[in-house]
């Protein structure tokens, strides 16, 4: 059973090397490599059903952080209150009930243990940049930050999947770089692969 961060960790670990297998077997959106994360998670990585939730929108009434305070001012006056995150992958635990819906938000929020954004070079003549990946790393600071305001806590995880055949369409290494050197300096997990290469830098929110 998954019942703290660390185990919800351990899972992604025995995931791990079946997310890269066949991830790099096919070429998809990011979407569906989410899927496949998903599914990694559920099978390599004995997550229950009932305690892994996919894109899950969940509603932060009270803003906390500087980055989803500035994304909520964005919208039209009449909603600014509060903020909607999306995590694309989220491990919970027992207390969310099997129950992703919006109006679960108390749950989903005060008992994610660990969350992952994931980018994917899905790129006509292009490439994925390190603005891209600063965001989604900046997001899952934020929303670590909110949840912490709850009383809890959980590890943030940014997951690329640069599995483009053409180099030209690969993350270049300044910015993944870049990319890394942000998440290091903010403590979320980094996590890259390509085709011929993979990376993990762990951070110290990978033991809470």
């Amino acid at each position: 059973m998954i019942a703290n961060s660390n185990e919800a960790y351990n899972c992604l670990e025995a995931a791990w090397d079946q997310i890269v297998s066949e991830c790099r077997q096919v070429l998809g959106s990011e979407l569906h490599y989410q899927a496949m994360v998903y599914h990694a998670l559920r099978t390599s990585g004995g997550v229950p059903v009932q305690k892994i939730g996919m894109n899950v929108k969940q509603y932060i009434q009270t803003v906390a952080s500087e980055m989803f305070t500035k994304l909520a001012d964005r919208k039209h006056v009449d909603f600014r209150q509060g903020f909607e995150p999306i995590p694309d992958v989220v491990i919970f635990g027992y207390g969310v009930n099997s129950d992703w819906r919006r109006r679960n938000f108390e749950s989903t929020l005060k008992h994610m243990l660990l969350a992952i954004e994931i980018k994917a070079s899905e790129r006509a003549k292009s490439r994925l940049g390190a603005a891209e990946i600063k965001t989604d790393i900046l997001k899952l600071d934020a929303h670590r930050q909110e949840v912490r305001e709850l009383g809890s806590d959980f590890i943030p995880v940014m997951m690329i999947i640069d599995t483009a055949h053409l180099e030209s369409e690969r993350m270049t290494a300044w910015s993944l770089g870049q990319s890394r050197e942000l998440a290091t300096s903010l403590g979320v997990e980094f996590r890259y692969f390509n085709l011929d290469r993979v990376i993990v830098d762990r951070n110290e929110s990978s033991a809470l």
